[in-house]
């Protein structure tokens, strides 16, 4: 069965390991304040310090008047074997203070240090261990003292500062409560019970301790607050008398201030049959006890909380990537390793895994057939343009069948328009791929860290596409000009081509051709290039595909993988130069988890049997 001193020592070493990483609550769920705790709570002039004094047996904290506590003290008693006292800070842990006086000193220095020397308050905690054989193994922490007014020097909100403080802690169900109350003040009026009532109505973690009992009005007590009948708690009120000022400037030490407390509850008519459960030792042997008791319950939990958290903080750091190895060949390893990720992804757009490939369809199905239909054909092959290219085109001695020339320059001249729509094709699903590259690389997880990676990646990608582009270019134009170089004559020889009855010019004066004539060619020529159109709308995508699409599915990155692998080791290590912030990340993160492992090895070092 593990002992209450391994168990409250386990707490202490977890609770110190957090406050060296960073983690004193606060701020969500924390292994700090998955740890029980004792939190001592009271108004200025409770007789707070009094009390934690007392259970310590030292004077060590520091006095004055106004707020002295501005930073939670955690307080980690030891009890050790032979005679020897000292203390330790954890901002200090090459240091052991064997007098007092400098332990306050060191207090009050290094509350100026977070704070200034204002009167300003802050929730990092202090880390204090008190290594004695007058004390019982224990571990507290000493809270700024409750107010109602700001005094001088003091920023207005300090009232609700420390009050928002203090609730952090108490709030939490692993926080053991120890309500500090005056007995010469109405206990209706308790800062520390007023509190401990709204953050725990039930009572069950509040210990309540009443403090200068020996200072009330003669013909006065506090039997009704003590034996519960005024406000009752599940544990047992406890009576504390604290030392007088006159005691304190006479440096009276802790010792003669105990057997005092001692004699005055032993030999009081009102206290003396609760004297065996008053006083501060047997507050700290009841603090530890409880404690203890806390500790051993909560622990299955602690482990399922260490456990889960661990797991997580594995698979975050799996996300955004561990630590590059500093040689050539890990480095090529992991650029590598970016590249094959980042060309899963944008094959993902392309396939349709991932929105994006779709846009490219709609060039085809949407935009190219669009821009095909506002081409100016109507102003092309109109009337009066069909009879001066044919008038042109016979030149001094007119046709004597069938126009051909003329027919050929409108329809070179029809097929030439198809370019712009041809090449608007190639640069859409150019900008398309480009945007894609930019997803795609956005949403690989493991580039993230890498900036200059993510820009060398986005380079190549682009400069590829741009020859890809290039090539594509002049495959779509060539499959225009190809449809001017050969004419499908079996189109041709399917019309009726022989001149109309009553056309013939019958004077000098007369026009060449007769309307009906050049209308005839006019429509012969515009359903020879509407079957160019289909046969263009089908073979263009085909192009733009081969050309674009499959060579960015298939070798985007190759030209990069030639490239990066004649570079050095110092090249390839600037391409891995991380975001700083990211970098700042993984190390939160690595601590966090070194802090959780040390916690597990810590548990697993007691014996539980």
């Amino acid at each position: 069965m593990a002992t209450m001193e391994s168990l409250i020592g386990l707490v202490n070493r977890i609770q110190r390991a957090c406050t060296v990483l960073g983690d004193h609550g606060g701020e969500g769920m924390s292994l700090w304040e998955a740890l029980p705790s004792v939190a001592v709570v009271g108004g200025q002039s409770s007789g707070k310090s009094s009390v934690l004094e007392s259970v310590v047996g030292r004077d060590f904290l520091p006095r004055g008047s106004g707020i002295v506590t501005r930073r939670p003290l955690v307080l980690q008693l030891h009890k050790t074997e032979g005679q020897t006292e000292y203390a330790e800070f954890l901002h200090a842990p090459k240091k052991k203070y064997s007098d007092f006086a400098a332990v306050r000193q060191e207090i009050a220095d290094e509350t100026d240090r977070i704070t200034g020397k204002s009167k300003q308050i802050s929730n990092v905690p202090i880390q204090l261990s008190i290594y004695s054989p007058n004390v019982v193994n224990l571990t507290v922490i000493d809270l700024p003292g409750l107010t109602k007014v700001a005094v001088e020097g003091q920023p207005e909100s300090i009232v609700e500062d420390i009050e928002n403080m203090v609730r952090s802690y108490v709030e939490k169900p692993n926080c053991i409560i120890l309500a500090i109350s005056p007995a010469n003040q109405d206990i209706a009026t308790s800062d520390a019970i007023k509190l401990a009532r709204e953050v725990d109505p039930s009572g069950e973690r509040t210990f309540g301790v009443l403090t200068k009992l020996d200072l009330m009005d003669k013909g006065t007590n506090a039997l009704d607050v003590i034996e519960g009948r005024a406000y009752k708690l599940m544990h047992p009120w406890v009576g504390i008398v604290n030392r007088s000022q006159a005691d304190i400037n006479k440096n009276v030490n802790m010792v003669s201030a105990r057997q005092k407390e001692i004699e005055y509850f032993e030999s009081s008519p009102e206290y003396g049959h609760l004297a065996h459960r008053m006083g501060s030792e047997y507050l700290a042997k009841l603090l530890s006890q409880h404690l203890e008791k806390v500790i051993r319950q909560r622990i299955p939990s602690i482990i399922a909380l260490i456990n889960r958290t661990i797991d997580e903080l594995n698979a975050e750091l799996d996300r955004i990537g561990r630590p590059v190895g500093v040689d050539g060949g890990a480095q090529l390893y992991t650029i590598l390793e970016m590249c094959r990720a980042f060309d899963r992804i944008f094959k993902e757009h392309l396939d349709g895994g991932r929105p994006g490939g779709d846009r490219i369809y709609g060039v085809f199905d949407h935009q190219l057939p669009a821009a095909l239909k506002k081409l100016p054909f109507d102003r092309h092959l109109s009337q009066s343009n069909v009879k001066k290219v044919i008038s042109e085109a016979d030149g001094y001695q007119p046709h004597l069948i069938a126009p051909e020339q003329g027919y050929r320059r409108l329809i070179d001249g029809s097929l030439g328009y198809f370019k712009g729509p041809a090449e608007a094709s190639v640069d859409a699903v150019h900008f398309i791929l480009k945007e894609l590259v930019r997803k795609s690389i956005a949403e690989t997880e493991e580039l993230k860290r890498f900036p200059t990676l993510q820009s060398d990646i986005a380079a190549a990608s682009n400069e590829a596409l741009e020859k890809f582009r290039d090539e594509s270019r002049r495959t779509v134009l060539r499959l225009v000009e190809m449809e001017s170089s050969y004419l499908t004559v079996e189109f041709f020889r399917k019309l009726n081509m022989e001149p109309e009855k009553n056309n013939t010019p019958t004077g000098p004066n007369a026009d060449r051709y007769t309307d009906n004539h050049l209308r005839r060619i006019g429509t012969n020529v515009s359903a020879y290039v509407g079957m160019v159109c289909d046969s263009l709308k089908n073979s263009l995508p085909k192009a733009v595909v081969h050309c674009q699409v499959r060579e960015a599915k298939r070798s985007l990155l190759n030209l990069f993988y030639a490239q990066i692998g004649r570079k050095e080791k110092e090249q390839l290590g600037k391409m891995l130069d991380e975001d700083p912030s990211l970098m700042a990340k993984r190390e939160s993160i690595a601590k966090r988890l070194e802090l959780y492992k040390s916690a597990r090895d810590e548990i697993d070092s007691v014996a539980w049997k």
